[in-house]
């Protein structure tokens, strides 16, 4: 992988699991709405790149653990997706996909994570949208997926974008692995 022009190198974990149904979800955080940095906003678990991590596959594995206590040993990384910058905070962020066994009990962290979302792949594509948003009294158009509530966007939308561009074909009419 190579790396990215953002000043702060962090890494996200983008856990996925089949159901018993053999439909896959993948899961997401909703961050708390008091926080400084992207309030309020859904995100994969995890974080900047610590000293002591080795590489950012480290940093995913760690970041997962704290934010919604996914041990890493629970976690076969099967792969890695495209860097995506973000463009306020120019962060450079690395996402690493990792399989995991449905019906894990989530442990948020009080301090950073509200909710843990276990969001259908099939709900997430069938909820894709692209419209203007408006952050920091600018605004943008990009790329939304919005399953009930939930609208997932900037950063987040475009790894989920990659995500189920090298999926999609995994998924059958009823959103089942195949």
């Amino acid at each position: 992988m190579s790396v990215h022009g953002g000043r702060t190198h962090s890494a996200v974990l983008v856990p996925l699991f089949c159901d018993p149904s053999e439909r896959l979800h993948a899961v997401f955080t909703k961050r708390r709405d008091d926080l400084k940095r992207h309030p309020g906003e859904i995100s994969f678990p995890g974080g900047r790149r610590d000293e002591g991590d080795a590489d950012l596959t480290v940093t995913a594995l760690r970041e997962a653990e704290e934010e919604i206590g996914l041990p890493r040993d629970a976690v076969q990384v099967i792969g890695a997706l495209q860097p995506t910058p973000t463009f306020v905070t120019n962060y450079s962020i690395y996402p690493f996909v990792g399989v995991i066994e449905p019906g894990f009990a989530w442990v948020p962290q009080a301090t950073e994570v509200a909710e843990v979302l276990e969001l259908r792949l099939r709900d997430v594509r069938a909820g894709h949208g692209f419209r203007r948003l408006v952050r920091k009294g600018v605004p943008f158009r990009t790329d939304t997926y919005e399953v009930g509530e939930t609208l997932i966007w900037g950063a987040t939308g475009r790894i989920v974008r990659d995500l189920l561009d090298r999926v999609g074909d995994l998924l059958d009419a009823e959103g089942r692995a195949a």
